[in-house]
C-alpha cells in the first residue's frame, strides 16, 4: 500500500480501538455504579419506589449493558471482517463474477451486504427479546410474531430502499462531480415523504391502530390540544402490548398527517391527568420545534456527509486503506457507499455526546412546556410510574448518562418538575 492508504488504515484502526475501549470503559462504569447502589433506594424516591422494584431496575440495566458490550464486541469483529480482513472485497469480486459489472451488480452488493449484516445480528436480537426481556417480564412477542416482524421489515426495506438505492447509484455514475448535490435533494425529498407516509402506510403494517374510544379521555386530550394550539388527524391506540410491556405515547406525522398515538400499555398504567401531562410533554417538542430542528440538522449533516463521500469515492486510498481493491473496469460507487457507512460511525461516535446533550436540553424544555399546560405533579408521577414499569434505573453512572442518554436522569428531571410544582 502507498503512504496515503497506510495512513488511512492507521486512522481507521485508531478510531476503531478508541471507540471499542471507550464503550467498554463506559459500560463497565455503568455496571459498577448501578450495582454499587443496588442495595438502597435513593432517598428522594424512597416513598414512591420499593426496594424490589429498585433492584429489578438495577438488574435489568446491568443485563442490558452487558448485552450492549457484547454487541459492541461483535460489531467490532464484523467491521474488521468486512474491511481489513477482506470480506467486502470478496463479496464484491464474487458478485462481479456472477453478475458482471453494472448497476445491477452494485444494487446486489449493497443488498447482500445488508442481508448478511442482518443475519449476523439475529442471534443477539433473539437473545434480547426471548431471554433478556422475557427474564424481566417485558417480552410478550411470540417467536412467530418476531419472525413475521423480521420478514415484514425486510420486505418493506426492500420495497422502499432498493429504488432509492438504485437512484443514488445511478446519480453517482451519471451526474458527474456534483452527483452528491442531486442525491442530497433526493434524500431530503425522501425523508419528507416518509414523514407523511410512515404514520398512515408503514406503521400499520406492524401494529394495529384503533381510534381512541374513551369519550372522557378523548375530550380531555382534545381540550388540551386546543389549549396548546394543535390539531391532529386522529387519536389512536396502538397494540404495543402484543410485543412488549413497555409503555409510550407519541405525536407523529407531518402537516395534515399528524396524529396522536398512545400505547395500550400506557393507557392501562396512567391516570387521565398523567396522560394529559405526558401528551403535553410530546406537544412541547413540537411547540419548541425540536422535531423541525432535528430534521434541519439531519439534512445539514447528510449534505456534509454526501459531499465527503463525493470526495472519498474518487480516492484510491479510501478503498485500499479499508481492505478493498477498487475495480478499474467496473463502477465502484456501491463499494464507496458501503465503506463510507462503515467508517462514519467510528467518527460520529465521539460526537454523539453533543447530540445527547442537545436532546436532554430538549426534554427539559418539553417538561417545562408540559408544566404550563398540565400539572407538573401529574407529569412527575407519570414519569415515576414509567421509570418503575420500564425498570429504568434511578442510579445511572453520571458519565454514562452524559455520553449516551437522550433523556435526563430521573433525579434531575423529577427534581426540576417538583421545584416547578412547588413554585407554581
Amino acid at each position: 500500500m502507498d503512504t496515503a492508504s497506510t495512513t488511512f488504515t492507521l486512522v481507521f484502526c485508531a478510531l476503531l480501538i478508541a471507540g471499542f475501549l471507550t464503550r467498554q470503559w463506559l459500560g463497565s462504569r455503568q455496571i459498577r455504579h448501578v450495582a454499587r447502589h443496588r442495595s438502597a433506594v435513593p432517598a428522594a424516591f424512597s416513598a414512591q419506589v420499593d426496594l424490589p422494584a429498585h433492584q429489578k431496575a438495577a438488574d435489568y440495566t446491568i443485563a442490558k449493558t452487558r448485552l450492549d458490550l457484547l454487541s459492541a464486541t461483535l460489531g467490532a469483529m464484523v467491521l474488521l471482517g468486512w474491511t481489513l480482513l477482506g470480506g467486502l472485497n470478496l463479496l464484491n469480486q464474487a458478485l462481479l463474477s456472477a453478475i458482471g459489472p453494472g448497476l445491477w451488480q452494485q444494487i446486489a452488493l449493497v443488498a447482500a451486504f445488508s442481508l448478511i449484516g442482518g443475519l449476523v445480528g439475529l442471534p443477539l436480537s433473539w437473545w434480547a427479546t426471548f431471554r433478556l426481556e422475557a427474564r424481566f417480564g417485558f417480552n410478550r412477542s411470540s417467536l412467530g410474531l418476531w419472525v413475521a416482524d423480521g420478514i415484514k421489515s425486510t420486505v418493506v426495506g426492500a420495497v422502499i430502499g432498493l429504488p432509492l438505492l438504485a437512484a443514488v447509484l445511478w446519480l453517482m455514475g451519471a451526474a458527474g462531480g456534483t452527483w452528491w448535490l442531486w442525491a442530497w435533494g433526493l434524500w431530503m425529498g425522501f425523508n419528507l415523504l416518509m414523514l407523511v407516509l410512515y404514520p398512515t402506510v408503514i406503521a400499520p403494517i406492524f401494529n394495529q391502530f384503533k381510534p381512541l374510544d374513551d369519550p372522557e379521555l378523548q375530550g380531555r386530550v382534545q381540550s388540551l390540544m386546543q389549549r396548546c394550539g394543535f390539531t391532529a388527524k386522529g387519536l389512536f391506540v396502538m397494540d404495543g402490548s402484543k410485543r412488549s410491556a413497555h409503555a409510550n405515547a407519541y405525536f407523529t406525522g407531518f402537516g395534515a398527517a399528524k396524529r396522536v398515538v398512545f400505547f395500550d400499555t400506557l393507557l392501562a398504567q396512567l391516570s387521565p391527568g398523567e396522560i394529559d401531562a405526558v401528551l403535553a410533554h410530546e406537544l412541547g417538542h413540537f411547540k419548541h420545534r425540536h422535531i423541525l430542528k432535528r430534521i434541519v440538522m439531519l439534512f445539514a449533516l447528510s449534505g456534509v456527509g454526501l459531499a465527503a463521500l463525493g470526495f472519498a469515492a474518487s480516492q484510491a486510498w479510501f478503498y485500499t486503506g479499508l481492505g478493498v481493491m477498487p475495480s478499474l473496469l467496473a463502477p465502484n460507487d456501491a463499494l464507496a457507499l458501503i465503506l463510507f457507512m462503515l467508517f462514519v460511525p467510528l467518527v460520529s461516535y465521539f460526537v454523539s455526546p453533543l447530540a445527547s446533550l442537545r436532546s436532554r436540553q430538549d426534554e427539559f424544555e418539553a417538561d417545562a412546556y408540559a408544566s404550563e399546560h398540565a400539572q407538573a405533579t401529574d407529569l412527575a408521577s407519570a414519569l415515576l410510574k414509567l421509570y418503575k414499569d420500564n425498570a429504568s434505573t434511578l442510579t445511572p453512572d453520571p458519565l454514562y448518562v452524559r455520553f449516551y442518554h437522550s433523556h435526563p436522569p430521573a433525579s434531575e428531571r423529577l427534581g426540576r418538575l417538583m421545584h416547578r410544582a412547588a413554585h407554581a
